[in-house]
């Protein structure tokens, strides 16, 4: 199984860490503590005002920081741990994930799973503790309809029941945005405990001077610490749901693994159960059937089949034989066998999977930055309105309209039109349909304050890329971040390799012709197997099978040199043999003869990618192979032509060859260019950006990582070289084509809900706050209670939640046929 690199620099203009370098340090941070967007920028200004820091992304979803530093900072253990302490001092609990050089880090009492498990222990106790005080305040109010219970509407009753939901679940709360607002960096918090405090305040100041005729309103902070918890319990519940296929990815990490400690004995001997993360390089691991593979391994006895669908979404078990690679997390289901570990910790493929869907749910979508600017004035801005509005209402308003408002105020919210007196003796009073100005002003100011939603901003971007990163992983598509994400439902142009690309990269050699007399077939087909054991194309691997079905030996060589895109050279018992395209020879100073030309011609034209073999003089024969087309490949370049996408070919191979291909996929012939060089990609791609097109290159050789690079999205098979799949954005771990069509479908479907999400949060809060500003409330007399508006404010942070994970169902699996 091959090992996936780490992710390149991204080209986005956002402010993403890159991977660690010799000049730089990733280091991962679990954060805690963050509530909406502000938080989000408050955790990243902290990071970037550290010495050394150089950049900082941070999720609000994951709660998870990415934060990359200067190598001078010193050991990254001290560097991760005085960073984890300035945050924590700030107020957000954070420890370090990982650290280079370390495959773990050691636990604390506080971990982030076990910190998640007491916070949604206490969350829902909270919830319970609100829900029931809102039941005994709502029991208060039951004699308007005519049920009487004696002491339920006294107003000191109403006073202890808004006492302890401040006390109680309300407490955290107030302290949480008071530490923001202390800061400097307020937050949500701080804008619903103003509310909350600013109502109970006047409430009590009502009843503890009942001449001044203020209404007491001490229903109001009990409903509104019900609501918000209700619907943070929800909004959490939902970003769990979100979060849940990347659970199951970590979720299929093996705990332990068995160890031969005496490979001589190792079938009489019994297991020694070690933590999977201690195993190391080259020990002898056994596995039982119904057992996961612990590390990544090669089988060195017994044989099983293997389910490998968590990597590959293939639900057929494979066969697995001595010699034969296994992955961490797989499941062995019929024999026993035992591995010798080859890769583990964090360089298992599940491990490396693991950290680039999470890097990839990190990495900020360019669309989020309008997010992140209107996020970091948001809390200022609702304050000033909210001290706006009870100023306009108190000076301006109440005198200009009191006629209306003394007639027309429609109060919407529970408590708002039975409020209860300041005294005692009132209790049974309902209230006037006049409020005081002061008392009004306040309301509103109370109700714009807790209405205002930073958190639905902060959700809007995250938990829709969170969803369809998980979506990916799920459906075989390792997509490097959110920016990557955007980058896609933006092409307007794919283009395509073909060797190993559109075709399937198993060629076989179907002619070798000889044209000279000193040279038959089968020492030509020997001096180029020769040659091509120095590289591992795919047509290099064809001759060198066809010569080993003919049983002929390699020669002695030296010297190998490969160009890629153009062909291999070296020295076979002291004469320079020269293997690949006509440009090859030419770039030798070695003439191609007409008859040699003829004959490229003719395989070509058959559809054969056509080897020149020469000596220093002059050719010595042609090897004809033939590459079979990938069973999707017709599929999904029909596909993304009705998508709207132009689809475009770009090989080293012969013209002819290339034709051939291209006709019987349906590409038309003036988007194919054939015989081109790596560098000469790179131009072609470059020449389309300069056209205002946004392109995808999907490849999977040495020849077409500068073209990947150049490319505004790469796309890369996963059984493609190394360096492929280094540069690549896009990893298609099932090695089928289908899935660029799926890739694109997921992107296209991810921002248009990324887009609804962010609709929703600026319409929400632009509609929002006018409303509980009083904007209707001289034309229509319309009030929006304090409550009311906490429960709406809650209700747009689940809206976004729950939008972005209908997701799943805008985008069922595809189906080729």
């Amino acid at each position: 199984m091959q090992l996936i690199p780490a992710a390149p620099q991204s080209t986005s203009p956002t402010a993403t860490p890159s991977p660690t370098t010799a000049d730089s340090l990733m280091l991962t941070f679990d954060v805690g503590g963050m509530k909406c967007a502000g938080c989000v920028r408050a955790v990243e200004k902290a990071l970037k005002q550290q010495p050394g820091v150089k950049s900082a992304v941070v999720n609000l979803v994951t709660e998870v920081a990415l934060v990359e530093c200067e190598a001078s900072v010193g050991v990254p253990a001290e560097a991760a741990a005085t960073l984890a302490a300035q945050l924590t001092a700030a107020g957000f609990p954070s420890q370090p994930r990982w650290v280079p050089g370390q495959d773990a880090i050691a636990t604390t009492a506080n971990s982030p799973a076990e910190r998640h498990l007491a916070e949604a222990k206490a969350r829902r106790q909270q919830l319970a503790i609100a829900l029931l005080l809102l039941c005994l305040s709502a029991l208060g109010h039951l004699e308007h309809v005519g049920l009487i219970l004696p002491g339920l509407s006294h107003i000191f009753f109403h006073w202890g029941l808004a006492t302890l939901a401040l006390l109680g679940p309300g407490r955290s709360m107030i302290v949480e945005g008071w530490r923001g607002l202390r800061r400097n960096a307020p937050n949500m918090n701080t804008l619903v405990g103003l509310g909350i405090l600013t109502a109970y305040s006047t409430s009590t100041v009502a009843l503890l001077f009942p001449q001044l005729g203020w209404e007491c309103f001490f229903d109001e902070p009990v409903m509104l610490v019900g609501f918000i918890l209700l619907g943070r319990t929800l909004e959490q519940q939902a970003r769990g749901r979100a979060a849940a296929a990347l659970q199951s990815l970590v979720a299929l990490q093996p705990a332990l693994a068995r160890l031969v400690t005496d490979p001589s004995i190792a079938a009489a001997q019994p297991d020694v159960e070690i933590p999977a993360d201690r195993v190391k390089l080259g020990e002898l691991l056994r596995v039982l059937p119904g057992e996961k593979i612990p590390v990544d391994g090669e089988v060195v006895d017994g044989q099983t089949t293997v389910d490998e669908s968590m990597l590959t979404g293939e639900s057929i078990p494979v066969l697995k034989q001595p010699g034969d690679c296994v992955t961490a997390g797989s499941l062995s289901q019929t024999g026993v066998v035992t591995l010798k570990a080859t890769r583990t910790g964090r360089d298992t493929t599940l491990a490396q999977i693991i950290a680039l869907v999470e890097n990839a749910q990190t990495r900020k979508a360019p669309i989020q930055r309008i997010a992140d600017l209107v996020a970091g004035y948001f809390t200022y801005g609702v304050m000033s309105l909210a001290v706006l509005t009870f100023l306009f209402w108190y000076f301006i308003g109440v005198p200009l309209w009191h006629p209306q408002v003394d007639g027309l105020i429609t109060s919407i919210g529970m408590g708002m039109e039975h409020g209860l007196q300041a005294t005692a003796a009132q209790a049974d009073a309902t209230m006037s349909l006049s409020p005081s100005p002061l008392l009004l002003s306040l309301k509103l100011a109370i109700a714009v304050l807790v209405i205002a939603c930073p958190c639905a901003l902060g959700l809007a971007t995250p938990t829709a890329i969170l969803v369809g990163s998980s979506m990916g992983a799920e459906r075989g598509l390792l997509i490097r971040g959110g920016d990557v994400l955007e980058q896609i439902h933006r092409l307007h142009t794919v283009v395509f390799d073909k060797t190993g690309t559109l075709t399937t990269g198993t060629p076989t050699v179907t002619d070798c012709l000889p044209l000279s007399a000193d040279c038959p077939a089968a020492t030509l087909l020997q001096l180029a197997a020769t040659v091509e054991s120095g590289t591992n194309h795919p047509l290099a691997i064809a001759i060198r099978n066809a010569a080993q079905q003919q049983e002929l030996t390699l020669l002695p060589a030296q010297n190998f040199h490969t160009e890629a895109g153009y062909g291999v050279m070296a020295d076979v018992e002291g004469t320079p043999i020269f293997l690949g395209t006509q440009a090859w020879l030419t770039r030798q100073q070695i003439s191609v003869d007409a008859a040699a030309l003829h004959q490229a011609e003719v395989l070509a034209a058959e559809g054969k990618t056509v080897v020149f073999v020469a000596n220093a003089q002059r050719v010595l024969g042609l090897i004809a192979v033939r590459d079979t087309l990938r069973p999707d490949a017709l599929w999904t370049i029909q596909h993304l032509r009705r998508m709207g996408l132009q689809v475009m070919l770009l090989t080293g191979d012969r013209p002819e060859t290339a034709t051939a291909i291209a006709q019987s996929l349906g590409i038309p012939a003036e988007q194919v260019q054939a015989g081109v060089s790596p560098s000469q990609k790179v131009a072609a791609i470059a020449q389309l950006q300069q056209q205002g097109q946004r392109v995808a290159m999907v490849g999977d050789g040495i020849n077409d990582a500068p073209a990947l690079a150049q490319a505004d999205v790469s796309l890369s098979l996963h059984s493609g070289t190394d360096v492929a799949v280094e540069t690549a954005q896009v990893i298609l771990m099932r090695d089928r084509l289908s899935d660029v069509v799926e890739a694109i479908r997921l992107s296209r479907a991810t921002f248009r809900k990324i887009r609804q999400n962010l609709f929703w949060a600026f319409g929400y809060n632009l509609l929002g706050i006018p409303i509980a500003a009083g904007i209707l409330l001289p034309a229509t007399g319309l009030l929006l209670s304090p409550a009311a508006a906490g429960g709406l404010m809650a209700l747009s942070s689940v809206s976004v939640v729950t939008n972005s994970l209908l997701l799943r169902k805008a985008v069922p699996p595809l189906q080729v046929n």
